[in-house]
């Protein structure tokens, strides 16, 4: 029972003062205690070093992401996978992160440009912009001077022609070669590269000897020099398309002298091959081949090789097993491989299941845009997604994107400034009117700096919180 001057103590404080306020005890708790009741804002981020890419959705925190300066820490591997329909702001992310990386001056990109508007590729204003003329490869203009790349260039070592070669006749037939027809297309190749000393050998020649070969090519198998000569008849049919047929000029001549594999950014304008047709996947064999050899140099230099309708080499086993190589060793010469896929479906369940799943394994960052529910179901079951996010897949709207970096999972929005705005989005017959001249210069540094101002801003406050909950 209460001490009665107590009880008219307080009797006499609420007549004065009106109704007595209670003392409430301070709420304690951990940090742990907190992240667990504040789950969307309690995943750790990627870092402050990189470039911006936008905000996370839930917890409106800055968005930082780059696979080198992740890479061995947080990442296995350095390489890229984005996935999404049409229309939900992929190539709007290519181009951003693209013109962003290149502000670090110790960044190259090669891009594979494989879709068009208005005869041109989708990287042309960019390209512009940076004062770079695109690699245009066309069947037509490369009847008349246009651009060559040669599959017999002496920059590729021996075995990487040899490899070149089974691969473009491969993907061609849509089926591996006998040993019968691999034994013509080997000895054509070494007596090409064996006896012409004064130029450099062409695929005119490999065709040549396919059609006539040496009798000593024969003898030294104990054949019939006739035997041989069907062997690789088919083989010689296949590679006579380079020649004389529809894909004429581009791979039939010595390669183009003037190619700049310095520039910051290298464009490969692909945008006038029909990109349903055998000679996308064949295009992107010889290009990556060949950048393999000349391109890729171990240098301090950091390289992303971003490779649009990627399809096209993930979904043949045979141009796969060419890039399977460039990416495990890409790893150790700094080298980000970028593959842009609309649907996963359009690989995992395709001839080249195996060799699909290989190249998967290696993108330890995986972004996935708006997807109808099966879709996504089905990518999740591929890509190991939890839940929540296969389920927020359909729902996303375009710019927003789940984020998957080696397991850290998010949802992100991706920003895009005024002055790249014009330059990034591939709509522009429907939105001509509404967006403003293409400014002479690239300028999101005083966005990219308020950005990264923010997210310091945003962590100081967050380590404050923290050690006053604790």
């Amino acid at each position: 029972m209460r001490d009665p001057l107590s009880v008219l103590t307080d009797a006499f404080t609420s007549f004065l003062f009106g109704k007595v306020e209670t003392t409430r005890l301070p709420v304690r708790t951990s940090t742990g205690q907190a992240q667990a009741v504040y789950l969307p804002t309690a995943a750790p981020g990627l870092g402050d070093s990189g470039v911006i890419i936008g905000r996370e959705v839930y917890s409106g925190k800055g968005y930082i992401y780059d696979p080198f300066q992740l890479y061995g820490q947080q990442l296995p591997a350095p390489h890229w996978l984005v996935l999404g329909e049409s229309g939900n702001g992929k190539s709007a992310l290519e181009k951003t992160y693209v013109l962003r990386q290149l502000r670090f001056r110790d960044r190259q990109v090669v891009v594979l440009d494989a879709q068009g508007e208005d005869g041109v590729g989708e990287w042309n204003l960019i390209a512009q912009e940076l004062g770079i003329t695109p690699i245009r490869l066309d069947p037509m203009t490369a009847r008349d001077g246009g651009i060559r790349l040669n599959p017999l260039d002496p920059s590729i070592t021996t075995t990487g022609q040899l490899a070149l070669l089974r691969t473009i006749i491969e993907v061609a037939m849509g089926h591996g070669l006998d040993e019968r027809a691999g034994f013509a297309l080997k000895v054509a190749h070494a007596y090409v590269n064996t006896s012409i000393t004064d130029r450099q050998p062409v695929l005119t020649d490999i065709v040549e000897q396919l059609r006539h070969p040496k009798p000593e090519s024969a003898e030294a198998m104990n054949v019939d020099i006739d035997d041989v000569r069907a062997w690789g008849l088919d083989v010689a049919l296949v590679l006579d398309r380079l020649v004389d047929g529809d894909l004429r000029g581009m791979f039939d001549g010595p390669t183009t002298v003037g190619i700049d594999l310095d520039a910051p950014l290298i464009v490969f304008d692909l945008s006038h091959i029909d990109r349903n047709s055998i000679a996308m996947p064949i295009l992107m064999a010889i290009v990556g081949v060949w950048l393999e050899h000349t391109w890729i140099r171990p240098d301090r230099k950091k390289r992303i090789f971003l490779v649009e309708e990627a399809w096209h080499i993930i979904n043949s086993p045979f141009v796969a097993q060419l890039f399977q190589r460039l990416l495990k060793f890409g790893r150790r010469l700094g080298l980000s491989f970028v593959a842009v896929v609309h649907h996963l479906s359009d690989v995992v369940d395709g001839a080249a299941a195996k060799e699909a799943a290989a190249i998967l394994k290696m993108a330890s960052t995986r972004t996935i845009y708006a997807q109808k529910a099966d879709e996504a179901r089905a990518t999740g079951r591929v890509l190991g997604l939890p839940r929540w996010a296969v389920e927020i897949i359909p729902t996303l709207t375009p710019g927003i994107a789940v984020w998957d970096v080696n397991g850290n999972v998010q949802v992100v929005k991706h920003l895009v400034t005024e002055a790249e705005r014009p330059l990034v989005f591939t709509d522009r017959a429907m939105t001509e009117s509404s967006v403003p001249p293409v400014p002479e210069h690239v300028q999101a540094a005083e966005w990219e700096a308020e950005q990264r101002a923010q997210l310091i801003e945003q962590q100081q406050l967050d380590e404050s919180s923290e050690s006053t909950v604790a």
